[in-house]
């Protein structure tokens, strides 16, 4: 989760609304789900805050630090080599001799 949020977050900065409709793109995720993700990574300094007056309402909207985009890159590199390993296995690259 904390991978899919930096990702969509990279992009531009986004409120919570804009961040669960592309994580529900891939997967069904809930705002209680959600919100424990964007603290730990605003705990960790990844993710800053800030508040914005939209539609006569303040509503929070979260961007990545240099340190989110460094862990993201290290997420990419994680996810490219484990799924490199599961591929092998989904598409016969290991045998069992």
């Amino acid at each position: 989760m904390d991978a899919l949020v930096l990702s969509v977050v990279a992009g531009k900065s986004t409120d919570l609304c804009g961040i669960r409709q592309v994580e529900q793109s891939v997967m069904e995720v809930s705002e209680s789900t959600l919100y424990p993700v964007l603290r730990r990574l605003q705990k960790s300094e990844c993710l800053e805050t800030y508040d914005r007056e939209f539609a006569g309402r303040n509503r929070r909207y979260y961007s990545i630090t240099e340190k989110g985009c460094e862990q993201l890159e290290t997420y990419r590199r994680e996810w490219t080599e484990y799924k490199a390993k599961i591929d092998n296995v989904l598409f016969g690259g290991i045998s069992n001799e």
